[in-house]
């Protein structure tokens, strides 16, 4: 019996995972070689984070960001007005029977990394971590 993901503690399921993982990885070999027939986007690099998959594995958020972080606006949009093409390829490519829709989000994951050693790296905070949780401090 198939497992469904309705349970709203649920995590993605096995299937979602690997198609999110093969789907960022054929997308990251597509923006590199540069098969997407748009000059302004292939000369940007463009870090692929993480794809996520929806439970019916009909839609797909990639989560990106331009090398260096700028120019995030503009990628998102060179993106979304490429996504028919990279959708195509993506699904030939990787022989799916659909390709899901894309959809394109900024990676904020190395902004939340930033905001984190910046918290521990405040006095306060590093006293803390250090002590650690012996009840005699």
């Amino acid at each position: 019996m198939a497992k469904n993901n309705f349970d709203e503690g649920a995590g993605p399921s096995q299937r979602q995972l690997r198609v999110g993982e093969l789907i960022r990885r054929g997308m990251s070999d597509i923006l590199m070689r540069g098969d997407i027939h748009d000059p302004d986007l292939n000369r940007m690099s463009i870090t692929v984070g993480e794809v996520r998959v929806s439970p019916d594995l009909r839609i797909a958020t990639a989560y990106v960001l331009p090398l260096g972080g700028k120019g995030q606006d503009e990628v998102i949009k060179l993106l979304a007005r490429n996504k028919g093409e990279m959708r195509r390829i993506i699904g030939k490519k990787l022989g799916l029977k659909f390709a899901p829709e894309l959809r394109f989000l900024l990676d904020r994951t190395f902004d939340q990394m930033d905001a984190t050693r910046e918290m521990l790296a405040q006095d306060s905070v590093r006293r803390d971590v250090e002590q650690g949780d012996d009840p005699n401090l």
